[in-house]
């Protein structure tokens, strides 16, 4: 009865410790590549300004600036020339130091941190490069307060060291980037102290002891300014050839997984810490995967025994639902080819129907404007009679002309024969156009051609209802997307509605205008009539509707004219003016920029 729980309690005694190993070992492996990431990136940034100092040292307004520190206008040059660079380099600072220790020009002389004037003879970098030698310094900045890495060379003039150059590169950029992570990076200094982290929490700690030494040699060089240091609780263990670190915080202990790679010309430490709990859970999680592998293995052995005594019963059983499922789908196969038919059917039916709908809707459309013409046609052999009378009088004075030698005068009565004539061609050539069958064709219309078109047709309607027409199409008419012929049909309906309302009244204006609003154009035809009742106002556009008297009208222009704008892509809409009278709005897509073409 014993021998059960000593082999899982040995399994699991020995299984943790092999599992651990196992994923310490790999979670060491992606630490290292995270290490040699970091420090990488850390030594391509500061690389990229190592050799500048130099560079701006053999500046001439450096080397005389340090020649002539007095200089008032030499130091005015070098302030602008260094923060000129320093903008280009997109460095945090760039500063001339004498020998002295004394800053005497600087990127950011305007700035209220500004280090004119400041001494820095105190920082380990001034004084490795004013005995001329290239210098790197890490620290937080006394006068800036800001981390920073300092690259600082001599300037030389002939065999002399009158000064000191010194580029501060700013590191928050890459800090920024180890926040957040599955592993936490943080550069310490040969004192044991936290310079740069991804936990601001640990910056300016020590992970060695603050001995009396280890502060003094840091408050030498003023490394860390007036920072307050603090000693980080941690406790260091070992897990075979795997470095272990244990932190104490607010939270509870942590323990990590460390490595580490020194930087030698940096003078630092990069240190890469990943937590252990994860590497311990997947290590336990995978023990017991394993022992319940083991368990479903057994318990399959049991369960396949028992499935082969129903296997035959089970592959029978599917092979009669195969056959009774075949036989299904042969009847639902044939079902759906049933509908399928008939749905064709219906399809082939409807679309006959809207073909016959369509070609009905075009024949009331021409239907509507022969009745419009057959209105027009007594008004019209008026109009033609009077330029037919007037010519026949020309005819005769010009032949009593030329008998008594008059000829200029009879030349200016056949050029007013020839004006008839025009006048009389041009109203033909409108109706003839208005009454032809459009086709589908759609094209930029200018409005001001089509209201021209459009009075061509009319006038004898506002001529006998005496009606005043007010045109304001705006100082640059507008082209919209229509069909000519179609919109001018719409225009003659519109305004002959107007001059039947306006027709016998005191004020008999029909003002139409036109205006461009959020890329449509808007047309209104506005009279002073008695308007829209609101008792119609929801069927004036019904087919066959009208308020005239009987042989006035078929009630079809108004609900053609809709049916026109809403294929343009458009609405028409009537309402009653707040100053009375009747405004219908129509609304058409623009087309500005477009040229007008001929599009019906």
């Amino acid at each position: 009865m014993l021998v059960v729980p000593l082999i899982i309690f040995a399994f699991f005694t020995y299984g943790s410790a092999i599992a651990t190993r196992a994923y310490m070992g790999e979670a060491s492996a992606q630490a290292g590549t995270a290490l040699r990431l970091a420090v990488s990136a850390l030594s391509g940034h500061l690389n990229r300004y190592e050799a500048l100092p130099a560079l701006i040292a053999d500046h001439d307004d450096i080397k005389e600036l340090v020649s002539a520190p007095d200089d008032t206008a030499l130091r005015d040059a070098a302030n602008l020339y260094l923060k000129e660079i320093n903008g280009l380099l997109k460095s945090s600072d760039i500063y001339v130091v004498k020998p002295d220790g004394e800053t005497i020009a600087a990127s950011n002389y305007d700035g209220p941190g500004s280090f004119v004037g400041q001494n820095f003879s105190y920082r380990p970098y001034f004084q490795d490069a004013i005995e001329g030698r290239q210098a790197r310094f890490y620290a937080l900045g006394t006068t800036s307060l800001k981390r920073g890495y300092y690259f600082a060379a001599p300037i030389r003039t002939g065999a002399d060291i009158r000064g000191v150059i010194v580029f501060k590169v700013d590191i928050d950029m890459i800090e920024s980037s180890w926040g957040g992570g599955e592993y936490k990076i943080f550069v310490s200094d040969p004192e044991g102290i936290i310079f740069m982290s991804g936990s601001p929490e640990w910056l300016y700690g020590a992970i060695l002891p603050l001995t009396a030494d280890r502060i003094a040699r840091t408050e030498a060089s003023r490394r860390y300014a007036n920072a307050r240091l603090t000693e980080l609780p941690v406790t260091r263990q070992r897990f075979e050839p795997h470095e272990l670190m244990t932190l104490a915080g607010e939270r509870g202990s942590s323990e990590y997984l460390v490595l580490s790679h020194y930087m030698p010309a940096e003078d630092w430490t990069v240190n890469v810490l990943m937590e252990t709990s994860s590497i311990r859970t997947q290590a336990r999680t995978a023990l017991a995967a394993v022992f319940l592998i083991l368990c479903i293995a057994g318990l399959a052995v049991a369960v396949l025994r028992q499935r082969r005594g129903r296997l035959t019963e089970r592959m029978q059983l599917q092979t009669e639902a195969r056959n009774e499922l075949e036989r299904r789908v042969e009847e639902r196969t044939a079902d759906l080819a049933r509908v399928n038919s008939r749905i064709e059917e219906e399809i082939s039916e409807r679309r006959l129907t809207e073909q016959q709908l369509r070609q009905t809707q075009a024949d009331l459309i021409q239907a509507g404007k022969l009745a419009g013409l057959g209105q027009m046609s007594a008004a019209l052999s008026h109009e033609f009679n009077q330029p037919l009378a007037a010519a026949k009088t020309y005819t005769d004075s010009a032949s009593v002309l030329i008998d008594r030698g008059r000829m200029e005068e009879a030349r200016d009565n056949i050029r007013r024969i020839g004006g008839l004539i025009d006048r009389m061609a041009a109203i033909s050539r409108h109706l003839r156009n208005f009454a032809r069958k459009p086709n589908e064709k759609l094209g930029s219309v200018s409005l001001d051609e089509a209201m021209h078109d459009t009075l061509e047709i009319i006038a004898w309607r506002l001529k006998a209802a005496d009606a005043e027409l007010r045109l304001d199409l705006g100082t640059r008419p507008p082209v919209v997307r229509a069909g000519s012929v179609r919109l001018q049909q719409v225009l003659v309906n519109v305004i002959s509605n107007a001059a039947d309302a306006a027709e016998g009244l005191d004020d008999r204006r029909i003002e139409v205008s036109a205006f461009e609003e959020a890329g449509k154009v808007v047309l209104t035809v506005r009279d002073h009539g008695p308007g829209v009742p609101a008792a119609i106002a929801e069927r004036i556009f019904d087919p066959f509707f009208t308020t005239k008297g009987v042989g006035k009208g078929l009630g079809l222009g108004l609900s053609i004219s809709y049916n026109i704008i809403k294929d343009f892509g458009g609405s028409l809409s009537a309402a009653n003016h707040p100053e009375g009278g009747a405004v219908f709005r129509i609304e058409l897509q623009s087309a500005a920029g477009l040229m007008p073409e001929a599009a019906e």
